[in-house]
């Protein structure tokens, strides 16, 4: 008995915690990245500053403070609309943006990222994942909200049939 209690709230607690299955990043990571863009601006090539501000771009969204999660946003959104990327790169900053919405709570604008991404490569394994952990998201928000709408329709319910009695 205490087993299947132990799953069930096991389970409970994996609902209402949102486990997803995309990466965090650590704040020493984002800082070796900076580091890495810094020591790239000082005359590296053009490929090598690209590749460094995308690994500094990937540890920005990837990251558990919400401010970096918004300047890996503000950097991807500035590199979309500044250069042409390659149909590869395009796909990489798609997904990306897709990740950085997805940890920022903005989840319609991170599937619209995703299925622009799946566009250019419909078969991509990251990209079909990470578009079933925000339809995941979604449908459990909206049970929530179904939930917490129902609860509090019992409890108006519930509290006129208490007044009704004590009126007779």
């Amino acid at each position: 008995m205490e087993a299947t209690m132990g799953r069930w709230m096991e389970s409970v607690g994996s609902f209402f915690s949102g486990g997803d299955h995309i990466p965090w990043c650590e704040p020493d990571i984002v800082s070796g990245c900076e580091r890495e863009v810094a020591e790239a601006e000082k005359g590296s090539s053009d490929e090598l500053k690209s590749e460094c501000i995308m690994r500094l771009s990937w540890a920005l969204v990837h990251s558990k403070r919400p401010e970096d999660i918004q300047r890996g946003i503000a950097m991807l959104d500035a590199s979309l609309g500044a250069s042409s990327s390659s149909p590869l790169q395009m796909r990489e900053k798609l997904y990306l943006l897709g990740v950085g919405y997805y940890r920022s709570g903005d989840y319609a604008r991170s599937r619209q990222l995703v299925e622009r991404c799946l566009e250019i490569a419909p078969d991509w394994r990251q990209a079909l994942t990470l578009k079933k952990t925000i339809e995941d998201k979604i449908k459990k928000d909206g049970a929530i909200g179904i939930g917490i709408a129902a609860t509090a329709v019992g409890l108006v319910v519930g509290g006129v049939a208490a007044a009704l009695s004590r009126k007779k």
